[in-house]
């Protein structure tokens, strides 16, 4: 009896969803079976998908950037191991041909409508919606941000207008502090901001500064890595290096005329201290597209978009779906774990086009190659739960060449030619197949 009811309700809301839609083509201006707003990995890897089953002028992706990057890659860069021209392609070479480019930001959503307005004042419909719209930087929430930006040694990894004055800072660094970040706000890759502190310490070393640098990582986390097993690791890393980490340390403002960052303990609000930097390398506060946060309808309290945390639907709109970093799923926000949702959507979607209820469940995964130096790599891979879901049969804990040459050199294409095309959906048979046999 239960199951019939509920069978009943969600034919319902399909149904109201579907006859929502065909009201909607009457009063949009384009109206689409699939729009996808948002053209980086999530985005390019949903459009890819459906264009090619659903057909040319089905999917329509909303996108104002001319440029996509690979942002995994800036850490590289940052290190002066890889060129900031690597790491992007026109947006016009990645989109799938299939679907329509819009090329205009979103202002506003109207989920019981089903469309979508874009800036020149177009509304665009869908009869189902993908949110993957990343996150925004906020450099502006710290005070002396961006300003500080146009002074030397201050740099940020997280930005392609400031990654390249991370190698700069390197190279132009005498002796003093040289400061890594961690915001208090959800981040993209949240490994990335002491993997530059890592290449930044074998930099010194190589060259000769290593003895007149002072290597400070500031996090607003209270451990130095979310899941266990890595944070050993890491914890023995910054032992052996003689690196300083401050947890629940939060950076509030930088005075690029004395060179000082000032820091907040989250513990003790009122307690601040300064530290003169040479170097000052600013991981910047996060958050979701003001325009998605601003529709109440659509997110939780934290501003992030309200799905299902192993389908990906949306808890209230049965016809939108989300991926990625704009989600509220409870795993990292990285490609890797896009890679993992990519599969997930296209089967739930799918199903939820045919009528059906979305079964298909995520598991979490996702993963970060901490990379360690210009040689060496500990690739965490993990679930929601925060256990280790390694997909190689080997301790991954351990900082390994391989796996640095993995992140370096693998990734960036199979990221290009596979994630991108949709046929990457992570490493899930892989890891089936190397544990064969094993417990």
């Amino acid at each position: 009896m239960l199951l019939t009811r509920s069978f009943l309700l969600c034919r319902s809301s399909q149904l109201a969803v579907q006859n929502a839609a065909f009201s909607t083509t009457c009063r949009a201006e384009k109206s689409y079976q699939l729009l996808v707003v948002g053209g980086g990995a999530g985005g390019c890897a949903t459009a890819a998908k459906f264009s090619s089953k659903l057909g040319k002028g089905k999917v329509a992706v909303i996108e104002p950037a001319d440029m996509h990057y690979y942002q995994p890659m800036w850490t590289l860069v940052g290190g002066g191991m890889k060129k900031l021209e690597d790491s992007g392609k026109p947006m016009s070479q990645v989109l799938p041909k299939k679907a329509d480019w819009i090329k205009q930001r979103v202002v506003s959503f109207n989920p019981e409508q089903n469309t979508v307005r874009t800036e020149d004042g177009q509304d665009v419909g869908y009869e189902y919606l993908v949110l993957a719209m990343g996150l925004q930087l906020n450099y502006h929430q710290i005070k002396g941000l961006p300003e500080a930006f146009e002074t030397p040694g201050v740099c940020s990894n997280y930005s392609p207008l400031y990654v390249n004055k991370t190698l700069a800072s390197l190279e132009n660094f005498h002796q003093g502090n040289a400061v890594f970040t961690f915001p208090a706000t959800p981040i993209k890759c949240a490994g990335a901001p002491q993997k530059i502190m890592y290449i930044s310490e074998e930099y010194f070393r190589k060259h000769g500064k290593r003895d007149k640098a002072n290597i400070i990582y500031n996090t607003s986390l209270p451990v130095i890595f979310g899941i266990k097993k890595y944070a050993d690791a890491l914890w023995e890393v910054v032992k052996a290096r003689d690196i300083t980490v401050n947890l629940r340390s939060n950076l509030i403002e930088v005075k690029p005329e004395s060179r000082e960052a000032v820091f907040q303990n989250l513990d003790q609000p009122d307690e601040l201290t300064t530290y003169e930097y040479e170097m000052l390398h600013v991981t910047p506060p996060m958050s979701t597209p003001d325009v998605l946060r601003e529709c109440p309808k659509l997110v939780d309290a934290g501003g992030f978009l309200d799905v299902n945390k192993h389908t990906l639907q949306h808890i209230k709109f049965p016809n939108i779906f989300g991926i990625g970093d704009c989600t509220n799923i409870p795993t990292s926000k990285t490609a890797a774990a896009v890679a993992g949702q990519v599969g997930v959507l296209r089967k739930n979607l799918s199903m939820a086009m045919q009528g059906q209820t979305p079964r298909h469940l995520y598991d979490g995964y996702t993963s970060c190659p901490l990379v360690t130096g210009y040689s060496k790599c500990i690739l965490a891979e993990f679930d929601m739960d925060g256990n280790p879901l390694e997909t190689f049969p080997i301790n991954q804990g351990k900082e390994r060449r391989t796996m640095f040459h993995l992140k370096k050199d693998m990734m960036p294409p199979m990221y290009w030619l596979g994630m991108l095309n949709g046929y990457w959906e992570g490493p899930k048979y892989l890891r089936k197949l190397m544990h064969l046999g094993m417990k």
